[in-house]
């Protein structure tokens, strides 16, 4: 077991507490995940926290023991630590992802190579754990931020170069309002048709029972079953015995059927409801562009409804943009950069045509 060299200075002793403070929260969190699931799953987290519990021995005994005064949590730590007790189990595994991707120990002395290895794989452990979570969240999810940043972004960008034209303020309150139910509507109604147009497409495409009944009847010999287990990718010989089993029972009486499991059980998932994507996308998009209007309708007008628009849609888009940067395993915040500098370049655009359009017009 490693003890602490005498030449360790209070600088390398202060990081080795920190080390220490963070693998027992990334412990506890991996505990209390545990707890919520069960199965293949609670045995996986519960395994991860043992891993940190080897490396948190370790650093206690570079310590030589439980140090007198340790250090606070890290900021990340503390957040990963709340949103594992109070929100749901994807978001946790996505800023663990992110942790152990952070992980110092590869260019630490102090580390060991196992530790530094172990961080690494404990990385595609937690991705494989978040991948299920970010499937069933894929539909749905997908509709509210494309819905809500279209919201924000497009009914800022239309107050703003309707304001700098120099209309009144009621104009824009109204301009504002009616883009808001014109774009709700029509997000609502094209999310719909195209969730439900994907999963009509992938109805086509499952096997159906349309030839069941008539299976007893097909010639072993001259057995054209075997090209439906082809067109499904199995190879000649593979298909010509799986027909002969199928028609072989189905004269004996059985339930022989040309309806097999599907490939990607979860597609309905990642697809999700059609009436279930439009709501979002309504109630996501009415909820963003209602942002960019609140100055007018609280009796703001010129620059300080502007600058008060600006500044709330750039919260709400700095908000949503960290949000996809943790689900998606990537750093908060250049997701969170990348969505404001979208938002508010497309917003500068429309004011300074608006700008122009109301010179001219004057």
């Amino acid at each position: 077991m490693p003890t602490s060299p005498p030449a360790a200075t209070a600088r390398e002793r202060r990081r080795w507490a920190r080390y220490l403070v963070d693998e027992r929260a990334e412990a506890e969190v991996y505990r209390r995940l545990a707890a919520r699931r069960t199965g293949e799953e609670r045995a996986i987290l519960l395994a991860l926290a043992e891993a940190e519990g080897r490396h948190e021995a370790h650093w206690l005994a570079l310590l030589g023991g439980e140090p007198a005064r340790v250090p606070r949590r890290s900021a990340s730590t503390v957040v990963l630590g709340f949103m594992a007790a109070h929100f749901g189990t994807v978001f946790a595994l996505a800023l663990a992802q992110n942790a152990e991707a952070r992980s110092p120990y590869d260019d630490d002395p102090a580390a060991t190579p196992t530790m530094a290895a172990d961080e690494r794989v404990h990385h595609e452990v937690v991705r494989g754990l978040a991948a299920r979570g970010r499937r069933r969240l894929s539909g749905v999810f997908r509709a509210a931020v494309f819905g809500a940043n279209d919201g924000l972004v497009s009914n800022l960008a239309l107050v703003l170069g309707i304001g700098a034209t120099g209309v009144a303020p009621q104009f824009v309150l109204f301009s504002g309002v009616a883009g808001l139910l014109a774009g709700a509507l029509s997000m609502g109604a094209g999310e719909y048709v195209s969730v439900r147009s994907q999963r009509e497409l992938l109805d086509a495409a499952r096997p159906s029972d349309y030839a069941d009944g008539a299976l007893g009847d097909l010639d072993l010999d001259a057995n054209e079953l075997a090209l439906v287990y082809r067109t499904r990718g199995m190879t000649p010989d593979a298909a010509e015995a799986r027909a002969r089993d199928v028609v072989g029972v189905a004269r004996d009486g059985g339930s022989g059927s040309l309806v097999g499991p599907v490939a990607d059980e979860d597609e309905g998932e990642v697809v999700g409801g059609a009436w279930r994507a439009a709501g979002s996308s309504f109630l996501f998009f009415a909820s963003g562009a209602v942002v960019p209007v609140l100055p007018w309708l609280f009796g703001l007008s010129g620059l300080p409804a502007v600058l008060l628009a600006l500044a709330l849609v750039g919260l709400a888009l700095l908000a949503t943009g960290a949000l996809v940067g943790i689900l998606s395993g990537a750093p908060p915040l250049a997701r969170a950069l990348r969505q404001l500098a979208i938002g508010w370049g497309a917003a500068a655009v429309t004011y300074v045509l608006g700008l122009l359009f109301g010179v001219s017009v004057g």
